[in-house]
């Protein structure tokens, strides 16, 4: 609807007043009727000039419509331009923090996503205790890939080209036991360079709390959110 502004307001209160001013001219017009008459008629007729003009005018009305047209189609346009902006700054910044959080988690059986189904050449499971064949430190699995993902610059080294191979195969993350007195925390090694071994429950990390609540005789208990990850473990 158009909108009534300040002036509108004030044409239509002299509009109401016009009678009981009529009122107030007579006493100081004098008494004679015909005067009066008169008086009231020119009164009269200015207010309902005024009123014509503001309220009976199509032209009137269609400039008030303009005019609130104007302002609303004002406002849209800057209520798009801050949802727009809003949008802009809230997807720029969850970009930025997504590539900033995922480098972490991309290599070394890190990566968050979950690992279903499992396919049936992944031997062993997380959990499980290990022994390495060639260096003989014992540990435990907490992550696993299908091949193995880490910076190709990091591979060179560990795979020399007779054993281009291996990197194609699976991958275990390892948390090493700190009994062993290796020099490593963790190792990311392909599967044919370990084996499972059973009754070894003790395995000493200080992360082992974060990625298992106990033993079960055969294996190490996942947490909630690690079995999450590894659903067929």
């Amino acid at each position: 609807m158009p909108h009534i502004n300040a002036a509108s307001l004030l044409q239509i209160s002299i509009l109401l007043c016009a009678f009981p001013a009529q009122y107030f001219i007579s006493q100081w017009y004098g008494t004679d009727s015909a005067e009066r008459i008169q008086t009231t008629e020119r009164l009269i007729i200015a207010s309902w000039s005024i009123s014509a003009r503001s309220y009976l005018s199509l032209d009137a009305w269609a400039d008030r419509f303009k005019l609130w047209l104007s302002k609303t189609r004002t406002c849209l346009y800057v209520g798009l331009l801050i949802l727009h902006f809003r949008d802009w700054y809230y997807e720029e910044n969850k970009t930025k923090s997504g590539h900033n959080e995922a480098k972490p988690h991309s290599y070394f059986a890190e990566s968050t996503p979950v690992h279903s189904p499992k396919p049936e050449y992944i031997k062993f499971r997380v959990g499980q205790v290990i022994i390495h064949k060639r260096f003989g430190y014992s540990g435990v699995i907490v992550g696993w890939d299908v091949k193995a993902i880490t910076p190709e610059e990091q591979l060179q080294p560990i795979y020399p080209p007779v054993k281009q191979d291996l990197k194609y195969t699976p991958h275990y993350r390892i948390l090493i036991n700190k009994a062993n007195g290796f020099g490593k925390s963790t190792a990311y090694v392909p599967e044919e360079e370990i084996t499972i071994i059973v009754g070894l429950e003790v395995v000493y990390h200080p992360d082992m709390e974060t990625y298992f609540s106990g033993y079960d005789g055969s294996k190490y208990i996942m947490q909630p959110w690690l079995k999450r990850l590894y659903p067929h473990d």
